[in-house]
């Protein structure tokens, strides 16, 4: 049995999504040939909400270490917030540890996986493997130095902008230019960094979204959960978006507010009977507004959008999807662009309308498995012929909304969470060797 050393600095009972695939994972490395052995940063120190029913989804033989990290309560009066940031020298410290004790015991540590959207930390992977001649791998769950944002306008770039593109610019070679390998959630991604790093080519790239994780489901099950948002059976279409929103989900969340809006013209009596629900929207505990509220108002639809823009357990998140009559599922004009909430929405067995960029791997998915409905776009503009079509696809959506989703789970097969792992373990042998 090989060692594997992940570095997931949110890993549970944080309740933060860049920890999901970590936590899928160790309950099938040890099938594949991998020990899993986690170093997160203690709870305590992190600014996520904690769900302790989370640690029921993990073995309870998991070998798990905690680092420490320096307090918000003093790096914000520097403007220093970032988890990554104050939990490295920590993470140097402890890991280094690791490393000495395990060649000691005579069972070395054979790989270092990095699965986080904290990166900076990745940084240590270019220490540990001078220092320890330990091979390492990274997991690109978003993009690290973007320039998406340099060609949007000032008021949609995030807070901090300057300092965050500045340092990623800089952090991210540091990195990249002695990793092993590299996972990513996104083919786009991996050619971004093949472009840029001669060191990563196909070879040594692999493209896996996250998994479907069916325990997650059978525990949500046995939450006693008293869903605060709307009641079943009263006559309404109760839809949810559960999950991250913004700006950059203006074009899709248009789309279907445009239709919605024709359709409470032309066919009141089915359209009367929607609300919409967004739940968990915003992730900045600093700056916690509404993200798609705003943009159903420039439609009128203010009446039946009910946005929630705190996170709730992920858990709980999974219970409402269970209660709700129909999911959305909202992409971005970035082809490159997957949700990770796809497969949770596809093991609900609701019926799902999905608004995504056509080239999307998810649009493919969702095809493919007959989960749900999608409303595609090529454009940031939508004319009026595509939201006549989109407008049919959604009536149609409608209608048959108390029809369980045909899903064909046979072509679903190859996205289950012991699936995605298992191709993990054969990359990284092929790394390693």
């Amino acid at each position: 049995m090989k060692n594997l050393l992940i570095i997931s600095p949110t890993f549970v009972p944080n309740n933060a999504v860049d920890m999901h695939r970590v936590r899928q994972g160790v309950n099938y490395w040890k099938d594949f040939g991998w020990n899993p052995i986690i170093v997160g940063v203690e709870p305590n120190f992190t600014e996520f909400p904690k769900e302790e029913i989370l640690l029921k989804t993990i073995p309870n033989d998991l070998e798990i270490h905690h680092v420490k990290a320096f307090s918000t309560k003093y790096t914000r009066k520097v403007g220093l917030g970032d988890l990554a940031l104050r939990s490295m020298y920590f993470y140097r410290k402890k890991v280094n540890q690791i490393i000495r004790q395990k060649r000691k015991e005579g069972n070395p540590i054979e790989l270092i996986y990095f699965s986080t959207t904290m990166f900076a930390v990745c940084v240590l992977g270019a220490y540990w493997k001078k220092k320890f001649d330990v091979p390492y791998i990274i997991d690109m769950q978003d993009p690290w130095h973007s320039e998406y944002y340099l060609s949007r306008p000032k008021s949609e770039r995030p807070a901090k902008f300057w300092f965050s593109y500045r340092l990623h610019k800089f952090l991210e070679p540091i990195a990249m230019k002695k990793v092993n390998g590299i996972v990513s959630v996104s083919e786009g991604y991996c050619k971004t960094l093949q472009e840029r790093y001669q060191n990563i080519t196909p070879h040594n790239c692999i493209t896996l979204p996250f998994g479907a994780f069916d325990k997650d489901f059978e525990v949500a099950a046995t939450l006693e959960y008293q869903n605060p948002f709307f009641t079943q059976n009263e006559g309404n279409i109760n839809l949810v978006y559960a999950g991250v929103a913004g700006e950059y989900m203006r074009t899709s969340s248009s789309i279907l507010f445009e239709v919605i809006k024709k359709g409470l013209i032309e066919k009141k009596e089915l359209y009367s009977k929607l609300k919409l629900y967004f739940i968990g929207t915003n992730y900045d505990p600093l700056n916690p507004v509404p993200r798609l509220l705003p943009i159903a108002k420039e439609f009128g639809l203010e009446s039946i959008v009910n946005e929630h823009v705190k996170r709730i357990d992920y858990l709980k998140v999974l219970n409402i999807l269970q209660k709700a009559d129909g999911l959305l599922i909202f992409g971005t004009i970035d082809k490159d662009y997957t949700a990770s909430k796809l497969y949770p929405y596809i093991l609900s067995k609701k019926p799902i309308c999905a608004v995504f960029y056509e080239k999307s791997s998810a649009v493919t998915i969702l095809r493919k498995t007959n989960a749900g409905v999608v409303i595609p776009f090529l454009e940031e503009k939508y004319n009026q012929e595509k939201i006549n079509e989109a407008y049919q696809i959604f009536t149609d959506f409608l209608g048959n909304i108390v029809q369980k989703p045909k899903t064909n789970w046979q072509e679903f097969e190859p996205y289950t969470a012991k699936e995605m792992t298992r191709k993990q373990a054969e990359f990284f042998d092929k790394i390693i060797n």
